[in-house]
Formats: C-alpha cells, structure tokens, sequence
C-alpha cells in the first residue's frame, strides 16, 4: 500500500529504488503480490485531481472509497492459472493494489467525480467555494 502526503516530496530516484526493492522481492517470493500503479496527483484553482495509470483494466475492477479526508483506490486483477503459457517476460502487473490518499481539507468529497478512459483513471474533487481565489476590490478613501 502506497500514501500520498501532500508535503513530501517524491523524486524519480525514490521511485527508482522503491521498484528495485520491489522488483527484489518479488524474485526471492517474498512480495505479498502487490504492486503499486503510477499516479499524478496535482491541484489547481478549481480542484485536487489524482490520476492512476490502469490500461487493461474495467471500472468494475477498481473501487474508490473516501473516508476521514483518506481516498482509496483499490484493486485486483488475477492471471488464468490454468493457462499453459510460459511467460518468458511479464512486466504487466497482475493481483492486488491499494492506494491511499489523504485529501486536502478544502476539497468538497460529496462532489468527487472519476472517469477511466485510454487507461487512464481519473478522479476529481472540486474546492469548496470558500477555498477558491477570489479577488478584492479595494474600496477609495
């Protein structure tokens, strides 16, 4: 399971070495079979936007659950057991995934929205009213 904390900043060498050591125990089968899809997460004047890559995958494989300013996104998607290939190369991932969010306060969560197109999710929460940039005027003496 992988969190998002708005303040800490991730860079693509943490990322590099996240996937080394999982890639590690994934090969000694020591991975509880997880694994963690890419995400963009961002916000703008209107909203806090979180993106997840899924190609492959159905809406009906994919749950989003938000409780306590905590978005969940989860998933699994199974391999056909029976199935006689011998796969010399598998990279598409496969099984279990589950990742946590925690929502800034001024979203509106009753008002979230997503879509998955092109294999990709996306999840929107708009800013609530109070929380949007407003301009004030400056009165003259």
């Amino acid at each position: 399971m992988t969190s998002y904390m708005p303040n800490v900043i991730s860079t693509g060498f943490d990322r590099q070495i996240d996937r080394v050591f999982e890639e590690a125990l994934r090969a000694i089968g020591a991975s509880d079979g997880s694994w963690v899809p890419a995400c963009n997460v961002w916000e703008d004047d209107n909203g806090f936007y979180v993106q997840m890559a899924l190609p492959g995958w159905e809406p009906k494989e994919i749950v989003l659950e938000v409780n306590n300013q905590m978005l969940t996104v989860k998933g699994q998607r199974s391999v056909d057991s029976e199935s006689s290939e011998k796969h010399h190369l598998r990279e598409i991932a496969t099984g279990p995934f589950t990742r946590m969010f925690r929502l800034p306060t001024f979203v509106d969560a009753d008002k979230a929205s997503a879509t998955h197109k092109h294999g990709l999710l996306a999840i929107s929460f708009p800013k609530r009213e109070e929380a949007k940039p407003r301009e004030i005027t400056i009165q003259g003496s």
